[in-house]
C-alpha cells in the first residue's frame, strides 16, 4: 500500500488557517539553495531539479528486487521553501522586501529509509538522463526544525503578511517569541494550475526556546 503524506501526516502538512504550536522532527531532504526572484526562470528550474532526482528515487526503487529495510511506496512529497533576505538587503531594509533580494532554500523531503549513498546513486543516474548544470548543487541534509507555529495560508503569496501576524499574536498570546524572520512555506498547490486566490500554503516559523 502507498505511503500518502496527505493521509499520514496531516498534523505536518495540512494544518488549519488558525495557528498552531507543532514540533517538527529531524527529517531528510534533498535541497538545493538559491537568490533572486521567484518569478525567475531560474527558480523555475530549480524547482524542476528537485523534482526530477526526486522522482528518479522513487521510480527505481519500484523496479529494483533489492529495496531498503522499511521500503514502501510513496507519494513524493510536496515543494518546501525556506525564505530569507540577502545581509546587503538586511543592512538596508526600508520595511519593504524586493523579491530580487530573496534567499532560498528549496527542498523535498525523503522517507526515512533513502539514506546519502542511495541519494548520490540516483543524482548520478539523473546527470546522464537528464544532464543540468543545476545537479552539481544538490545536497542531502537532515533538518530538525523543532518547535515551531505553523498555519495555512489561502491566496497569493504577496499577502502572506497577512497570515505572519497571526501567527506572530499566536506567538506573543503563548509568551513565545519567533526565532528570526526566516521561515518555511510548503507549497500544497501548484501555483501553474490553481488560480492564485485558491493557492494553499503552509507557513511556519521556528521559534527561540531556551534551554
Amino acid at each position: 500500500m502507498k505511503y500518502e503524506w496527505r493521509k499520514k501526516e496531516k498534523a505536518t502538512y495540512l494544518p488549519k488557517e488558525t495557528p498552531e504550536l507543532v514540533d517538527i522532527p529531524e527529517y531528510s531532504f534533498i535541497t538545493l539553495s538559491g537568490e533572486g526572484n521567484p518569478n525567475s526562470l531560474f527558480f523555475a528550474e530549480c524547482i524542476g531539479v528537485l523534482y526530477s532526482v526526486s522522482y528518479a528515487i522513487k521510480m527505481t526503487l519500484k523496479t529494483v528486487d533489492k529495496k531498503p529495510s522499511k521500503y514502501q511506496d510513496w507519494t513524493v512529497y510536496p515543494l518546501e521553501g525556506v525564505w530569507d533576505i540577502s545581509e546587503k538587503a538586511k543592512k538596508n531594509f526600508n520595511g519593504q522586501i524586493n523579491k530580487d533580494d530573496l534567499v532560498f532554500d528549496l527542498m523535498i523531503r525523503q522517507p526515512g529509509f533513502i539514506d546519502y549513498d542511495f541519494f548520490n546513486d540516483m543524482l548520478e543516474l539523473t546527470k546522464k538522463k537528464k544532464p543540468h548544470k543545476l545537479l552539481n548543487s544538490l545536497e542531502f541534509k537532515k533538518i530538525t526544525e523543532g518547535k515551531c507555529i505553523q498555519a495555512l495560508h489561502i491566496g497569493s503569496y504577496d499577502n502572506e503578511a497577512a497570515t505572519f501576524k497571526k501567527m506572530e499574536a499566536f506567538a506573543n498570546d503563548q509568551g513565545l517569541n519567533r526565532q528570526s524572520k526566516i521561515h518555511r512555506e510548503i507549497y500544497l498547490s501548484d501555483f501553474r494550475k490553481v488560480s492564485e486566490e485558491r493557492l494553499k500554503t503552509v507557513l511556519r516559523f521556528q521559534l527561540d526556546i531556551k534551554k
